[in-house]
């Protein structure tokens, strides 16, 4: 069975960190773009942050540059997504889907096998 897991979400205070991992079973998670979006209550999906299949090209929201950061293990056959000084409009839930085609996308269209997500809450 193909499926996405994340995991590692939970409340944090402002300025705290959190690492997310999205988990791959049924196929190998290295031949794909991997991205993570976050979806607020009443707020669109949108995207955060993706990963090439090759190459380890990664793309980030204006929104999370220079404190988030996107890497992979091929050999877990998983993403992660670090998070650092968190702040209370990073409250959403984390989701992550695959890409077939070798290129970065913020469309939420362009993805595949989403995750059941994980829930961040930053919180003071």
């Amino acid at each position: 069975q193909l499926q996405l897991v994340e995991s590692g979400g939970g409340l944090v205070q402002p300025g705290g960190s959190l690492r997310l991992s999205c988990a791959a079973s049924g196929f190998t998670l290295a031949y794909y773009t991997v991205g993570w979006f976050r979806q607020a209550p009443g707020k669109e999906r949108e995207g955060v942050s993706c990963i090439m299949s090759s190459g380890g090209i990664t793309n980030y929201a204006d929104s999370v540059k220079g404190r988030f950061t996107i890497s992979r293990d091929n050999a877990k056959n998983t993403v992660y997504l670090q998070m650092n000084s968190l702040k209370h409009e990073d409250t959403a839930v984390y989701s992550c889907a695959r890409r077939r085609i070798n290129s970065c996308s913020g469309y939420v269209r362009d993805y595949e096998n989403w995750g059941q997500g994980t829930q961040v809450t930053v919180s003071s």
